[in-house]
């Protein structure tokens, strides 16, 4: 048997590095296909609502450290920072539960009742081929809840004809002591595949731009296997398993990240083209589990000055088992259905200690247990060639188990009056959205209503419910959300254009308030309230010459709390960014300009802090070059600035720093200065 070495497109190849460089090999380029990114500033939509990028390419600035890091490349997202890992994904001013987040198709939830691992804090966004983002509830084929939108990191399966070796990998090294591995090997045939991805990623404590140290230092590691049979052209059966650890020490929490363990199995089954109309099957079966440790000592000196009078640890872990039908059929020449069903199972479990007392010698306790069963449509009814209409419907069946037998810690522990109770939801959603081609341009306009059950953040980890109630588990009820979504898409010869707007009524919004006092620090307290959103996306990119392209983009968000009269926590503020790049003979340059506004709509008041808006945020602007050079379709080489003029500003979405590492409690965390970074990247 003869071997290939296979050369993969450029947009597959794993590059830790910065802005756009060298044109995508194709038979006679257009010129915005010239530019195709190889590395991420902005990423435009493939359709409508919908955003389809690389992971494996990266962005500037410094390669992503975790999937939140690599999301905010996109237009309309931004992040809950921690520090220097494992920010909290925020889309349009929504988080949590209401942005769902899947990896090759399955759940996996974090385990923190403070989501300091949230679920991307899981991905290495180097180990995945796509990454695909609906904005807003335009799709229901994904699971349930997602009133702000599904983001989707996924492998995608090999079709070899022949023997066949395919390698990417990448080492990237810079400032505090930033070093990433990456590799992804597969190997197979026409019958059989095997693919190994691992990466090891780690960097120290940075510096802001006054030249201050900033706890932040992380390190991550993941590996995956991958087992394909593709008996025929039409057939795949795919067993995987994946592990993963890490650390992270935070400036902006009381207690730091001392393990992030996360074990993944899933087995899936795909047939095409069954019949006729039958076009497809696809049947996945998975369990993911997360083990997450913080504590307040490991990666700092204890300090009882940090609002904790002792050393404490607590483990959390959160085993999720799942699983997805789903088929799809060509009902007539314009008509396609997609439907199926999916389910979650998910366990949350808990156990801590103070002072000397090791953790591990405490009992797991089971604190909740949630079970969604869903079904869902949705159909595309092409009324011509140039008129669409999509819409879909789904139904869940939610349930969570309240299984504390007490609340609290210590002297303030109490008896939980819910204690073993249930509560069950049936949640419906669904959109319809209309599509329109006209000559260069596609227009769309969509209406979607989402009610989502509230999460463990909401319903367990609150200190109370609303006023009046027993507790949150009690009390607080679904958020309903209805949202519409209009935007066009505009694309002819050198010009690349794009807009998307919103506004969205959400009624039984779960807000957070946050109370001083008590021995524990701030305590929390959820309630619903009424709620409006609204905002837009826009971003073009124009192509000079065969050798210059500029491009732009620009986010906003606006939210209001109607129940209060106040604006809506976590709205990042007025965005823009600004791109210019050049290419030639192998030799590449570029550089973005970021632009952010001052927020001074906030959510502090009467004392308390308010879904952790700590106060206005001034504007700042920010420079990141970047130069390159690829001698071949098999090597290249990147050196990247960020934060050129080195900087000292804060994002509006921060937590405040602790006073365990010097921080007043109400001081933002601020963003790294002047960052050097280079990449050499390899993939045959």
């Amino acid at each position: 048997m003869s071997t290939t070495l296979c050369l993969r497109p450029k947009t597959g190849v794993v590059v830790l590095a910065c802005v756009f460089s060298v044109p995508a090999f194709s038979a006679q380029p257009t010129p915005i296909q010239q530019f195709d990114a190889l590395v991420i500033k902005g990423v435009s939509p493939s359709a409508a609502t919908q955003i389809m990028t690389h992971p494996k390419q990266p962005r500037q600035p410094l390669p992503a450290s975790d999937g939140s890091d690599y999301l905010s490349t996109i237009p309309g997202f931004n992040a809950i920072r921690n520090g220097g890992a494992n920010s909290d994904p925020v889309l349009r001013g929504m988080f949590g539960s209401r942005l769902a987040i899947l990896t090759n198709g399955t759940y996996m939830p974090g385990a923190c009742p403070s989501r300091m691992d949230s679920p991307t804090s899981y991905i290495s966004p180097q180990n995945f081929d796509e990454l695909v983002v609906v904005k807003g509830p335009q799709t229901v084929l994904w699971g349930p809840g997602a009133s702000a939108g599904i983001v989707r990191f996924d492998r995608n399966a090999p079709q070899f004809t022949e023997n066949t070796v395919i390698f990417d990998g990448a080492l990237t090294a810079g400032s505090w002591g930033r070093n990433d591995q990456s590799a992804d090997v597969t190997v197979g045939n026409s019958l059989y595949y095997a693919r190994i991805t691992a990466n090891h990623a780690r960097a120290n404590d940075y510096k802001d731009g006054d030249g201050n140290k900033v706890p932040s230092k992380w390190k991550k590691w993941n590996s995956d296997v991958a087992l394909g049979l593709t008996p025929n052209e039409t057939s795949l059966v795919e067993l995987s398993a994946g592990v993963g650890d890490g650390h992270a020490r935070y400036a902006g929490r009381g207690m730091d990240g001392t393990k992030f363990r996360r074990e993944s199995v899933a087995l899936r089954y795909e047939q095409e083209k069954l019949s006729d109309r039958w076009q497809s099957l696809r049947v996945q079966l998975y369990h993911n589990y997360a083990d997450h440790v913080m504590d307040n000592f490991t990666l700092r000196n204890f300090n009882p000055a940090g609002g904790m009078a002792m050393p404490m640890v607590s483990n959390v872990d959160r085993a999720t088992w799942g699983g997805r039908v789903a088929g799809q059929w060509q009902l007539g020449a314009a008509v396609t259905l997609d439907a199926g069903v999916d389910y979650q199972n998910s366990r949350h479990r808990v156990r801590r200690s103070m002072g000397a007392m090791p953790y591990k010698d405490e009992p797991r306790v089971k604190d909740a247990h949630f079970t969604n069963t869903g079904v869902f449509a949705e159909m595309q009814w092409a009324m011509s060639e140039q008129q669409r209409w999509i819409g879909g419907l789904r139904f869940d069946r939610a349930t969570v188990q309240d299984t504390r037998a007490n609340t609290g810690m210590g002297n303030m522990l109490k008896p939980n009056p819910t204690h073993d109770k249930k509560r069950h939801e049936t949640l419906p959603s669904g959109f319809f959205r209309y599509e329109q081609d006209l000559e260069h341009t596609t227009l769309y306009a969509g209406v979607g209503h989402v009610q989502r059950m509230p999460d463990y953040w909401e319903l367990i980890s609150p200190n109370m419910g609303p006023a009046g109630s027993v507790n949150a588990f009690e009390a607080i009820q679904p958020e309903k959300t209805t949202q519409l979504d209009i935007g066009l898409n505009y694309q002819k010869e050198n010009l690349s254009a794009w807009a998307s707007a919103y506004v969205g009524q959400i009624n039984d919004y779960i807000l957070f308030d946050y109370l001083s006092g008590g021995m524990m620090g701030m305590r929390s307290q959820a309630r619903n309230i009424q709620a409006r959103i609204m905002g837009a996306e826009m971003g073009a990119d124009y192509v000079l010459s065969p050798n210059w392209k500029v491009g732009a983009n620009a986010a906003y968000a606006w939210g209001k709390n109607r129940s209060d009269g106040r604006a809506l926590p976590q709205m990042p503020p007025l965005e823009a960014r600004f791109n210019v790049d050049y290419e030639r003979h192998g030799w590449s340059a570029g550089a973005v300009w970021r632009v952010v506004a001052k927020q001074t709509r906030y959510a502090r008041y009467q004392g308390n802090v308010v879904g952790k808006d700590f106060g206005a945020s001034a504007g700042f602007s920010t420079l990141a070059l970047h130069a390159g050079y690829q001698p071949n379709k098999t090597v290249r080489f990147t050196l990247g600035v960020d934060n050129v003029f080195d900087k000292a500003y804060a994002e509006h979405l921060n937590l405040a720093g602790n006073a365990g590492f010097g921080y007043a409690g109400t001081t933002i965390v601020k963003d790294p200065g002047r960052t050097v970074w280079a990449t050499v990247n390899v993939n045959f």
